[in-house]
């Protein structure tokens, strides 16, 4: 998929997000990039330690790939 692709799918997802928390923090990504500093700075504390929650279950193997997921769903990959 190129860019111009992904740059529509997310178009076409952001207009139909209701979710406050996503929407602020892909605002944060945003102006963190523009600023040329690191994001993580501003997320807040719950934000930081879901990130790392992940980071752990990943580290402790307690993930599923996502060819598993999309075959369960029947998506196509």
């Amino acid at each position: 998929m190129g860019h111009d692709a992904i740059k529509l799918e997310l178009i076409e997802w952001l207009t139909q997000l209701d979710d406050d928390d996503t929407l602020d923090f892909l605002k944060i990504v945003k102006e963190s990039r523009k600023n040329n500093q690191d994001w993580w700075f501003d997320l807040t504390n719950e934000q930081k330690m879901g990130i790392e929650r992940g980071l752990s279950d990943i580290d402790l193997g307690k993930v599923t790939p996502h060819s598993e997921i999309a075959h369960k769903y029947g998506l196509s990959l």
